[in-house]
């Protein structure tokens, strides 16, 4: 494909299907050569006034998760920076949450922080609601380019957003490259909304 796309892919950290979506669309950013910026949003603030969330105290965990993100952005610098900053930290908190199978929040924080080599003491933005106005506008944001009804990965390529691809496991290789094209042509065809089967497993990390 000629031109180099603008990749942005909008997460919450606690989100296991979301993972999975988010290495396959960064090997793909590799192998392609381009850059993904990532945003993170907040399964809790998309589920407010649901009162029957079964999934609500993984959405609070996930929204902690999220206020550390965006202020650790915030602490590396506009632009790039805190665009590299926010990748490298939701990888170093995902695989710890979802191939590790851990949820000992402030011990991952701790942990994710010191390997990207910030202040630990970023670590306090978990309960603090400094974040929480970017986290909302971000939310926003992606409901808005995506459409209602969503949650996430919501990705965007050159200003199309779409929820999705729901992945288990994530593709490699030949077959990474082979279904972002896929999905990148569905995504540039005005009037394409939707395209589902039913799910049959679960998260696969392996």
């Amino acid at each position: 494909m000629g031109n180099t796309p603008r990749v942005e892919f909008y997460f919450d950290p606690i989100c296991p299907w979301c993972w999975m979506t988010s290495r396959w669309a960064q090997e793909v950013s590799e192998a392609r050569g381009f850059d993904v910026v990532w945003r993170p949003i907040s399964l809790k603030i998309i589920n407010e006034g649901n009162s029957d969330n079964s999934h609500a105290d993984h959405h609070a965990a996930g929204h902690r998760f999220g206020r550390v993100v965006e202020a650790a952005r915030v602490a590396a610098g506009e632009g790039a920076a805190g665009d590299v900053v926010v990748g490298k930290l939701y990888t170093e908190i995902g695989t710890r949450v979802h191939p590790g199978g851990r949820m000992d929040v402030e011990a991952i924080l701790a942990e994710a922080l010191t390997a990207v080599g910030l202040d630990a003491g970023l670590a306090s933005a978990a309960d603090s609601d400094a974040s929480d106005e970017q986290l909302r506008a971000n939310t926003t944001h992606a409901l808005d380019i995506a459409g209602p009804d969503v949650g996430v990965p919501i990705i965007s390529i050159d200003g199309v957003a779409f929820f999705g691809p729901v992945v288990s496991p994530a593709p490699t290789g030949d077959m990474a490259l082979k279904l972002w094209d896929g999905i990148a042509a569905a995504s540039s065809v005005p009037g394409f909304y939707e395209l589902k089967r039913g799910r049959t497993v679960g998260p696969q990390f392996g």
